[in-house]
């Protein structure tokens, strides 16, 4: 399964940009953002997101 991991702006939580990654890669994406106080939106990515 993909996802689509879009980055938010910390000031009105627009996104700035995105990416499809698989599963595996939303872990260690996760942590990052965690680890530096990143805002992530995470959802399955569709037939447009490809």
């Amino acid at each position: 399964m993909r996802f689509e991991i879009m980055r938010l702006d910390d000031v009105d939580g627009t996104a700035v940009d995105s990416t499809v990654v698989d599963a595996a890669s939303v872990d260690r994406i996760v942590r990052q953002a965690a680890a530096t106080g990143q805002r992530v939106y995470i959802r399955p990515a569709g037939s447009a997101a490809s």
